[in-house]
């Protein structure tokens, strides 16, 4: 993953807040102030994450005056997706074959 390691992309991804954050900024960039009103948590606290965030290329910084706007960047999780594609695979595959012994077996 450009520049950031894959081991960065999923430890970001791990946290529940963090991922939340990610879903928050779907429908375009949010500044700080915005996202913290979806938490219980201080904004240091949402900083932090947004940190470990940025750090691991999953969103960007704009500063406009005192407020810091966030957007979401696909890339990482573009090839986190590629990534999994081999799992996706194999786990439809042994799910095809339950589904034809189920259905031979009349269940």
């Amino acid at each position: 993953m450009d520049g950031v390691s894959a081991d960065e992309v999923f430890a970001a991804l791990s946290n529940p807040a963090r991922r939340e954050v990610l879903r928050l900024l779907l429908d375009g960039p949010k500044a700080v102030g915005e996202m913290s009103e979806h938490f219980d948590m201080r904004r240091p606290s949402l900083s932090e994450h947004l940190k470990v965030l940025r750090e691991a290329g999953l969103v960007s910084e704009r500063k406009s005056g005192r407020h810091r706007f966030y957007s979401l960047e696909v890339d990482p999780l573009r090839e986190v997706s590629h990534w999994l594609t081999p799992y996706e695979r194999f786990w439809r595959e042994k799910l095809g074959n339950l589904r034809t012994l189920l259905d031979e077996e009349d269940f």
